[in-house]
């Protein structure tokens, strides 16, 4: 019998209407499209507005379009696992509120939270079902809403952020395509880096927390940016050495979107040229666990059958991995 792989079958994506330009922030904070330009390369985000909006509403529309363009019926669906750090709530999970609203009904689903390797953790998890032969379709959702946990007076923070979510269906393959490999990683010592101080159980939402302004992002920049670049080049080289890759064998890079300079770091690291690496982080800015769902959405009429595909990450916990994929389906 044949090696079941998971393979990525669909993907699609979803973007608020609504955009934060550098010179909107230029207007809010002590910054430039300059300054921000150079420092992340970014110049637009999408941004989620209205009352009631959570991520959810973002991964229903996501979800919807995966499973029109892969003409699968609801029913088929065997687990959803929601990729997020910004759920509606605490609970029911945004993954029960996804399914339900896209009348998954026969499924089981849950969320999984590692901040912006949200998104690789799930898929590599989700995978495990698919491997096992007992689940046929699994659909893995990356997004969330930044904007409900961004302090717009902060310009270390304001600027890198953006909401956006997207998904992508995961079936068998016994061709050879698919996921072939994943090293993924964590080191807790992170925490006091990049965080956010109040709102789960150790500090509970009061008055003086909501007063000190606790409920946002806290980030050291610096010092993330020196583990960022250091763990996601090093596990991205890591794994094209363990599967004996080089840089030629390489069709693209599917890197978090978080920092231009990290993502520059990264591919040079793996010897991989500029026009070998997925970038959408102007457009889109950082929108954590969506980063890698929105890339694979932009880059999908560019991929072919059998093109080797390295996704790398680095969040807050520290989280960071890399996954190596064959893509498995041609451009329609």
């Amino acid at each position: 019998m044949s090696k079941i792989n998971a393979a990525i079958t669909g993907v699609a994506g979803y973007l608020p209407p609504d955009l934060l330009t550098n010179s909107d922030l230029e207007k809010m904070v002590d910054t430039t499209n300059e300054w921000i330009m150079t420092r992340t390369g970014i110049e637009t985000r999408h941004i989620l507005k209205g009352e009631d909006q959570g991520t959810s509403v973002m991964g229903i529309e996501a979800v919807k379009s995966l499973l029109k363009k892969t003409n699968t019926d609801p029913s088929e669906v065997d687990l959803l696992i929601c990729a997020t750090t910004t759920p509606d709530m605490q609970f029911p999970a945004t993954a029960n509120i996804i399914s339900s609203a896209c009348e998954i009904n026969n499924a089981f689903s849950f969320d999984i939270q590692a901040a912006c390797s949200g998104f690789l953790y799930s898929l590599v998890t989700g995978s495990q079902y698919i491997e096992t032969g007992k689940y046929k379709k699994v659909i893995v959702v990356g997004g969330d809403k930044m904007s409900s946990i961004i302090d717009y007076t902060d310009r270390t923070t304001c600027i890198i952020f953006g909401d956006g979510c997207g998904a992508v269906m995961l079936e068998p393959n016994e061709e050879g395509m698919g996921i072939q490999d994943h090293i993924l990683q964590s080191d807790g010592s992170g925490e006091k880096h990049l965080h956010q101080k109040a709102g789960g159980s150790r500090r509970p939402a009061n008055e003086q927390t909501v007063a000190n302004r606790e409920h946002y992002v806290y980030q050291e920049g610096a010092h993330v940016f020196k583990f960022a670049v250091k763990n996601m080049a090093d596990v991205s080289y890591e794994i094209m050495e363990k599967n004996n890759l080089t840089a030629d064998d390489v069709a693209y890079l599917v890197p978090h979107q978080a920092n231009k300079r990290i993502i520059d770091a990264t591919a040079n690291r793996m010897g991989v040229s500029s026009e070998k690496v997925m970038l959408n982080i102007h457009r889109y800015g950082n929108t954590t666990s969506g980063t890698i769902p929105l890339c694979l959405w932009d880059y999908e009429p560019k991929l072919k059958k059998g093109d080797n595909l390295i996704l790398a990450a680095f969040g807050g916990g520290f989280t960071w991995g890399a996954v190596y994929i064959k893509w498995a389906y041609d451009p329609s």
